[in-house]
């Protein structure tokens, strides 16, 4: 059985889920803008 101890690999899926999240978070922010502009005007 694998020990959980993977060090490696945990540290390159959350640099990955991070770098992810620095993108997904602005376009979310924009796209919710622009459906509330569209949504007032």
């Amino acid at each position: 059985m694998k020990s959980g101890n993977d060090m490696k690999a945990h540290s390159k899926t959350y640099g990955s889920f991070i770098g992810m999240l620095k993108w997904a978070i602005p376009v979310i922010a924009i796209i919710a803008a622009v459906v509330v502009i569209l949504i007032s005007g």
